[in-house]
This record gives C-alpha cells, structure tokens and sequence, in this order.
C-alpha cells in the first residue's frame, strides 16, 4: 500500500467525529491527510488541508463565501476544490483511500470528490442519507455508502460503533491486495433481465477464446458505468446488445443513462458491435407510478414495483433515427445487429410485448439513417436470444478487434519504417522456432 487515507469532512460541525475516526485510521498503521471543507463556523484543531486552500481550488476565497452568504454558491465551490485537490493528491500517489462523513450537504460534497478518482480506489461516505436514492451521489463510481443510522452529531456509544466500523472498513480497503489475475482485453457487454440468455452465450464463448467480459446491467447507472470506463481507457472491445436505455430516455422512464449513451465507444474508435436488445420497452416503478399520459398503452407488470411499457411505432422510429445517429460518428469498427424475429424475450410471438409493426418501425429507420460507410448492417432471422444470434454477434466482434489489432501492427511499422534513422523506435524482432532462440535486435 502506498499513500494515505484522505478524511473529507466540514471541521467546523464534524470536528469531533472526524477526529474520531482519524485516531482509529492512524491506529491500524495508515497516515491520513485532513481537508477541512466547512466554511463559515471555527474549529478546534487545524487540518493538513485547509477550508481556504479548498475554497481556492474550487475558484473562490474563503472570505468570498463567508462575505456572499450563499450556501448553496459555498457548496459548489468547496465540492470543485476538494474534487481539484483530491485529484491532484491521486496524481501525486498520495491516495491510498477517501473516507467522508455528514448530512446531505457533507455527503454531496464529499462524494462529488470521490468522483473525481478511478474505479479502484477505495472510498467509504458514512452518510445521514444513505438509505435512500443514492443515485446522486454514487453516479457511476464504487463508492461504498454506509447510513449512520443517527445524526453524525457527537460520539456516543452508537455513533461510536457505526464511526469505527467504517474507520476499519477503510483502513483494511486500504490495505487489502487485490488478487493480480491474468490480463486479459477487456469487453464490455449491456444486459437486461429479458437479454440475459443472448448475453450469457456471448460472454461464454468470448471467455472461451481469451477475452475477459464486464456485464453491466443496463439500468441507467450501468450504462453511464461502462461508458465511463470506455472513456477512461479501460475497455477494448464493446457488445452492447442491450441498447434499451434509449427508450427510457426518450419516453422519461426511470432507467434512463442520459443523451450521451452511445457516444463513447464511437469517439474513443474501440471495435463495437451493437444491437437493439429491449428497445420494446420503458420502466416505470409500481404500476401507479406510471404517467396519466401513457393510459391505455401496453403495460406489463414485471412485479410489484417495476411495470414495462411496451415502445410503440412512433417512439421506435425515434429510436432508430437516434441509434443510428450515435453509431454513425464512430471512428472505430462498428457493426449493428438486427434481430429480426424479436428484440427481448417477451418480444416473441404469443408473449406480451410481440410486436411486429413497432419492431418494423424500428429496423426500417436504422436502415434508413445508417451510414453504411461507417457501420456494417447485419440483419438476422433470429429473436436477440436465439444462440445463433449471441454467437454471431461475438464472432463480429472477435473480427473486428483482430482487424483493429492488424491496423495498430501497421502503423506502428509503417511509423517505424518512416522514421529518420536517429528518430526511429527501438523494435523487437522474435526470430522463428527453427533458430530455437528468441533475440531482440534494436534498430537505432
């Protein structure tokens, strides 16, 4: 383990119990690093960073806010600086962990800075508002959230337990290894309850041929996941047979993951091979939840707090036109697969959301607004589900990432073979079997 525990917390209402679990952190052998984010009332003891170089970060003086009055102007700047400085801590090697403590008002702004730090790192936000949507807070981030259960307001022996519970959580995050597994390229795939057996057998053949599968459930908050990890370098390759948070999007059901769905993969040039996997639905909660407009429209009561609601032409000609315009700008490998016998399990024939019409408004404004030239268009006689559709989605995308590959081998040696003799790259010949030695020649 290399770096310390950053405790983010406001000093001036927290003092005490940030204290507290500084004391049990530095007990178990790990330095931490103090920011003080509160602005206006004093404190007892000194943080290692201040609330003004925190206000400063975040493009205002301590005095400024103090002065404005304005606690929701405070709020943001004190979340931009702890975000700025804890960023830069991390760049620094200086973070082994974040662990942050308060109300609504503590919870967002530490939060918002365990935001700014990669999936991996540990972060822990004991928070008076963490039994309910976290949503917010969370985003597409491995921020563990613990409910205080009371107001974090003094130590008793109730807080105390909650306190130190978190305190070791972190400090053992801290310590713990994660196992070192073998490397394999990553691939993202998009799941939903009604795609799972398409995807399953996707992902097993993938994994069968050396390809290592992240599944995200496709709920809003996993879709804005994998796109995060797409931007952030991690992903190699994406299956994204489950296109379905569109249609919440659209529609303003609850699963939605926001207009940039779609986007990262085609900018980052990944390979990426997409389908229309539940585009035949939005969700809703219970069934009286579901907006008085969309009376009388096919409603299917998934359970006792999730009602689906079947898309129809309209809207599926509006999702194809904007499906078609994300996959148009990518600068990578780009296939789309349309399942032409069905888009989810209740999309078949005979099962309630069977829908020939809605499903051909679909296909045909795909076909219409595709850039042919960009994406290549495979049309199958299969339901999403079918194996022969999960195989053959998996296969395109093993091809197109070896075509990929083959391009980056080419360049790379056509860069090399281009380079003025004291500018060309070292360059690594492995001679064959029959030399029975393997010898690496530099060119310089």
């Amino acid at each position: 383990m290399t770096g310390k525990i950053v405790i983010i917390g406001t000093l001036d209402t927290k003092g005490k119990e940030i204290l507290f679990i500084k004391n049990i952190i530095e007990g178990t052998g790990i330095s931490t690093i103090v920011m003080n984010t509160g602005v206006i009332g004093s404190t007892s003891w000194d943080a290692d960073i201040s609330n003004e170089t925190v206000a400063r970060a975040g493009g205002a003086s301590l005095q400024e806010l103090v002065a404005k009055d304005d606690r929701g102007y405070a709020m943001d700047v004190m979340m931009k600086g702890a975000a700025a400085l804890v960023a830069e801590l991390y760049r620094n090697k200086e973070v082994a962990g974040v662990i942050s403590l308060g109300g609504s008002a503590g919870t967002t702004i530490g939060t918002y800075a365990m935001q700014a730090l990669p999936v991996g790192v540990p972060k822990l936000m004991v928070s008076t508002v963490a039994s309910g949507n976290t949503r917010p807070y969370v985003g597409e981030k491995d921020i563990t959230m613990m409910y205080s259960v009371v107001d974090i307001s003094g130590i008793n022996r109730l807080s105390a337990n909650i306190l130190a519970n978190a305190a070791y959580a972190i400090a053992g995050m801290a310590k713990g290894v994660p196992p070192q597994l073998e490397n394999k390229p990553l691939i993202a795939a998009t799941m939903f309850g009604v795609t799972t057996p398409c995807v399953n057998k996707a992902r097993e053949y993938l994994e069968q041929q050396g390809y290592e599968v992240l599944v995200f459930h496709a709920t809003g908050s996993g879709g804005m996941a994998m796109e995060a990890l797409i931007e952030s370098g991690f992903i190699e390759g994406v299956l994204d047979v489950t296109t379905t948070e569109w249609c919440d999007e659209l529609a303003g059901g609850v699963l939605s993951a926001g207009p940039s769905r779609l986007e990262a993969a085609a900018k980052a040039g990944i390979p990426q091979v997409v389908s229309t996997g539940a585009l035949d639905m939005v969700n809703f909660g219970a069934m009286d939840t579901v907006p008085e407009k969309y009376a009388g429209r096919n409603l299917y009561k998934h359970n006792a707090t999730i009602t689906l609601m079947r898309t129809n032409v309209d809207e599926n000609r509006q999702l194809g036109q904007i499906i078609a315009s994300k996959l148009n700008r990518s600068t990578g490998p780009c296939a789309l697969f349309l399942p032409l016998k069905g888009v989810s399990l209740i999309d078949n024939e005979g099962q309630p959301f069977y829908g020939p019409e809605e499903d051909a408004a679909l296909f045909d404004a795909l076909r219409t607004n595709l850039d042919r030239e960009r994406v290549e268009l495979v049309e199958l006689e299969h339901n999403v589900n079918d194996e022969a559709f999960a195989l053959a989605m998996a296969k395109k995308l093993i091809e197109l990432m070896k075509k990929i590959n083959q391009i980056s081998e080419k360049d790379q040696k056509r860069r090399f073979l281009e380079a003025p003799g004291p500018e060309r790259p070292l360059f690594i010949l492995r001679l064959t079997p029959d030399v029975r030695a393997d010898c690496i020649t530099l060119f310089l």
